[in-house]
């Protein structure tokens, strides 16, 4: 006959034992973005909604009249252009190393 396998006890210890926080000054938790890291998001962020912005407009009041301003320089390749850009930036902010 085989043998009942004793359950391993799990080790506890009180609390006065557990290990301590590091305090502030001896903290070497290390970010995953630096501070250029996260300029370089918000700047693309602030890219992003310009070009969003510069989208508005060009609708008409009347349904029945037809308005070409919908298909404005602005609207049709400077808006999209700077949205990508915007975009660009947001992904090398991601991928650029910060520095220590």
């Amino acid at each position: 006959m085989a043998t009942p396998k004793k359950k391993a006890k799990k080790e506890t210890r009180p609390v006065a034992e557990q290990p301590k926080a590091k305090v502030a000054g001896e903290s070497t938790v290390a970010f995953a973005f630096g501070k250029e890291n996260y300029r370089l998001l918000i700047i693309g962020l602030i890219v992003i909604a310009v070009g969003f912005l510069l989208m508005i407009g060009g609708g008409s009041d009347d349904p029945n009249v037809f308005s070409e301003d919908i298909f404005s320089f602005r609207r049709m390749t400077l808006a999209p252009i700077l949205i990508l850009l915007g975009y660009g930036i947001e992904i090398y902010a991601i991928m650029k190393k910060p520095k220590n």
